[in-house]
């Protein structure tokens, strides 16, 4: 279980473009075709409106996430779950939340089938 969290876990922080944009290619592949997302603003997103905005970005976000664990639903599916906020350029965290992700094992490996956010203290 720990190679899955591991993994899970790497694909889940790519998805925060740690130093690097993550390019439409990659997006296209880490996102399952059925997924969908409630922000933790509680708005509903669809893949394309995800992905659109994704690479669209030209300002990598701060974004720190921790707290990382798994629960293997199935021998495909995985539940990840995890903590995170944004920080500030003085560290100061905002857009503080609590999140789960749905990982789908495919035939192109592990895909982002659903994903929420929920605002929590930072």
């Amino acid at each position: 279980m720990d190679t899955l969290l591991a993994e899970l876990t790497a694909l889940e922080t790519e998805l925060h473009h740690p130093g690097v944009i993550c390019t439409r290619e990659r997006l296209e592949r880490l996102l399952h075709p059925d997924f969908h997302e409630v922000g933790r603003s509680g708005a509903r997103y669809d893949r394309r409106t995800v992905i659109d905005f994704l690479a669209s970005r030209d300002r990598l976000p701060a974004v720190v996430a921790w707290d990382h664990r798994v629960e293997p639903l199935a021998s495909d599916i995985a539940l990840l779950h995890f903590r995170s906020h944004e920080a500030a350029p003085d560290g100061t965290p905002f857009h503080a939340a609590l999140r789960v992700s749905v990982w789908r094992r495919t035939h192109v490996g592990w895909q982002l089938s659903y994903h929420q956010g929920t605002p929590a203290a930072p």
